[in-house]
Parts: C-alpha cells; structure tokens; sequence
C-alpha cells in the first residue's frame, strides 16, 4: 500500500477545472459522443458510456447536460466523427509527457501539440517512447472529508469488489484497478453510495522526476497551459513530481 496518490494536486486540478467548465464538459462531452457511437445510448448496455457518466458526475456536470449530451449524440451519428490519438513526448529535465486526444482533424490537433511542447523547450517523440514509463490503471479517488468509514473496512469492500491495491493518504484513499476491472469495482462502490472525487482510467508513472530549475518549471508549465487550451486535448498524463 505504498502512497502515490497525488490527492491534493487532484484537488488543484479539480479547483482549476471548476474555474474552466467549458473545457471539462467539453472534453465529456466528447467522451460521450464516442461512448454512445459505440456502444448505443443505454448506459445499462454501454459499460463504456457508464464510466463516461461516472467521470462526469465526478467532475459536476448536471444530469441534464449529461442526458442532452446522449441525446445529440444518438440523434446524430452521423455528425462528427471523432478519432482518438495519442501522442508521446519529453518535456523540461527530460520528463515524459503522454498526451491523449479526440479530434475531428488530426491535422491540426499534431501541429498544435507540437507547438505546446516545442514552446516549452520539449519535443514530441515516436510512439512508445515514454509509455513503458507508464502503468494503465483504473483509479478512484475518494476524499475522507466526503466519506466517513472505517479504513480496513473500506480496504475489504474494495478489495473484495475486485480492486488490485487500496492507498490511505492523510486526505484520501485510493483504490488501483487493473483496466478491464474499473467497470466493475467502480460500479460496486457506487452501489455502496461512496462519493468519488475522480474514477477514470488513467496512466500511472512508475518513478516521478524533480525539474531541475526555475526555468524547467516555467516551460513545463508553459507545455501544461498550452495542452489545456487546446480542446481537442482529453487527457495530459506525466511524470514530475509536483511540490
């Protein structure tokens, strides 16, 4: 039960997402939309869609927007045709950075990733050249103020759901599923009425690098500015160690 949990920067971001809720509901939105081309409008016959629902709740989207967003998207199937890309790159002190996308130009999605990283005196590399770096996790994040249990309970409800680790932070817990399993351990904690502040898949660094001076921090923010600017950006996963 070793601590990576990064809860209180999750709380940053959640806080800096609050303030840009245009950009969140755009990047579920989209999720949504590929959810329901997919595998259909009905949630209880979408897995995928039911995750996407999850994450949205979690970051406070309304119902409403949640069911319109469904709705366009089953009435339009044929509207915008969404592609998922990945694109991998070194960022300041030779950090790795991997950079998740829906697009409906790829085009121009590359161009504008390059030039995020390029203007933070990084550079984007080949497929695989950062992602070993990485281990593909389902994560819940749940904060003790929203969650009053006792901890080896939680841990045993968990665990017993089909969770791979559980990790109590001083503010936290944190419950690690292997990919194919998030569905499920997420769906037994719901039914258990735990709150989630954030249960999604995402992409864990196995070691975490300091920048190495004030002028990598301030590129390496200048990448992480850019990246969130850019609609067609899902998700930005790294690998610095946040103070």
């Amino acid at each position: 039960m070793s601590g990576h949990s990064k809860f209180a920067n999750i709380k940053h971001k959640k806080e800096k997402n609050d303030a840009k809720r245009g950009k969140i509901f755009t990047v579920i939105g989209r999720e949504i939309a590929v959810a329901v081309k997919e595998g259909g409008p009905d949630p209880a016959n979408n897995s995928k869609l039911r995750d996407v629902i999850a994450k949205a709740k979690a970051n406070n989207m309304p119902n409403d927007t949640i069911d319109r967003g469904i709705k366009k998207a089953a009435g339009n199937i044929d509207a915008v045709n969404y592609v998922s890309c990945t694109y991998e790159g070194y960022g300041p002190s030779g950090t790795a950075i991997i950079v998740e996308a829906l697009t409906d130009n790829k085009n121009r999605t590359a161009s504008n990733v390059r030039n995020a990283f390029t203007k933070g005196n990084g550079n984007v590399g080949t497929t695989g050249c950062v992602s070993y770096m990485f281990d593909q996790k389902g994560q819940i994040i749940v904060d003790r103020e929203e969650y009053e249990a006792d901890a080896d309970e939680f841990m045993m409800l968990a665990l017993d759901a089909g969770a791979e680790d559980f990790n109590e932070e001083e503010d936290s817990y944190e419950i690690l599923t292997a990919p194919e399993d998030f569905s499920a351990v997420r769906e037994a904690l719901e039914k258990e009425n735990v709150p989630m502040v954030q249960a999604e898949i995402t992409m864990i660094p196995q070691n975490y690098v300091a920048l190495a001076s004030d002028e990598d921090k301030k590129m390496f923010g200048r990448i992480m500015d850019l990246l969130d600017e850019d609609d067609d950006v899902q998700n930005v996963y790294h690998n610095v160690e946040e103070e």
